[in-house]
């Protein structure tokens, strides 16, 4: 099983940030994929989910308007385009299939912190 999450960092608010989730095929393929946040000392939650095919996406209304979830079925990659980050998408973002559990295995997810 593999997930692995990169392209956070430290950016100041109204910035943007990409990131991308490398899944292993099992994972991925067929599945609709997700992009989780988990701010700190809150529990994850989900901001964006597409379809397996690529062509049906949806967003949290906290993500709604800034961010963009794609998909590439050839490199089994999700990744996240966030635009105009607040201070309140701070924290470590996941990738996982929107079927996801809370114990299942998850990755180390990417940090995101939004400041000045």
């Amino acid at each position: 099983v593999q997930l692995q999450a990169f392209g956070g960092g430290l950016v100041q608010p109204g910035g943007s940030l990409r990131l991308s989730c490398a899944a292993s095929g099992n994972l991925f393929s067929g599945n609709g994929m997700g992009w989780y946040h988990q701010a700190p000392g809150k529990q994850r939650e989900l901001v964006a989910s597409i379809t397996p095919g690529g062509r049906g996406t949806s967003y949290a209304s906290s993500a709604k308007g800034r961010f963009t979830i794609s998909r590439d079925n050839a490199k089994n990659t999700v990744s996240l385009q966030m635009n105009s980050l607040k201070p309140d998408d701070t924290g470590v973002y996941y990738c996982n299939t929107v079927q996801a559990r809370s114990y299942d295995y998850w990755g180390q997810g990417t940090q995101v912190t939004v400041s000045s």
